[in-house]
């Protein structure tokens, strides 16, 4: 598997972001009298950016887009401020990137997470590594499994799809990488079964991340 650059996913696949996700959503269900959800409930509201991680934690019949924007509003306000209480790297994920770094293989990171939380986190948790672009959802730009974000990763490395490795933890990162046309590893540590990762049509995946380093430096 010899490639240029690997694009990672970010929640799920290099952090565990799950309960700092489900504390500021709770805290907006809370602030406005909704119900409230336990922590694993939020692995399977998660993954398609903000609006549809409130649309899903909302009562069926009160996700009209007034309510969904204040809650959004004071979810924002709240994960900016928490968002690195308890999210933590994945075990040996920090090895892995530095690892790919070393091998001179180019680095990035497309998410569904707003950008703003997207560059602060990657930039307290993986300082040292030089990223080539850290993209999360940003205005005008449509969000996975949309492959826009891919290919403007792609253009900006200089590089052929036939190069890249993306990897990823859920439907949506299955998905961007088949409108991507770009090879695809799923892990098996993030949020979502691999029951769902296969439906969307996965067909290599890992259980530890030197296993992708292994993969990458196979010949």
């Amino acid at each position: 598997m010899k490639k240029q650059l690997v694009i990672f996913d970010l929640d799920g696949t290099l952090l565990d972001t799950i309960e700092d996700l489900a504390n500021s959503a709770n805290f907006a269900l809370q602030k406005h009298r909704f119900p409230t959800h336990p922590v694993a409930d939020y692995r399977f509201f998660v993954g398609n950016g903000i609006i549809k991680l409130i649309e899903r934690s909302l009562p069926a019949d009160m996700r009209d887009i007034e309510t969904v924007g204040k809650l959004r509003q004071d979810f924002m306000s709240h994960y900016v401020a928490h968002a690195e209480e308890c999210t933590r790297p994945y075990p040996g994920i920090s090895e892995l990137l530095a690892d790919i770094h070393r091998a001179g293989i180019k680095i990035a990171v497309a998410s569904n997470k707003v950008q703003e939380a997207t560059g602060q986190l990657i930039k307290k948790y993986f300082p040292d590594i030089p990223f080539v672009a850290v993209y999360g959802q940003r205005e005008n730009m449509p969000i996975k499994p949309n492959p826009a974000v891919v290919e403007e990763i792609v253009k900006n490395a200089g590089v052929e799809k036939s190069q890249v490795l993306y990897v990823g933890d859920s439907g949506v990162d299955v998905q961007t990488a088949i409108n991507a046309k770009v090879d695809l590893i799923a892990v098996l540590w993030g949020f979502r079964p691999k029951s769902e990762l296969l439906e969307a049509g996965a067909t290599r995946f890992v259980e530890k991340p030197d296993e992708i380093l292994h993969l990458l430096l196979s010949r």
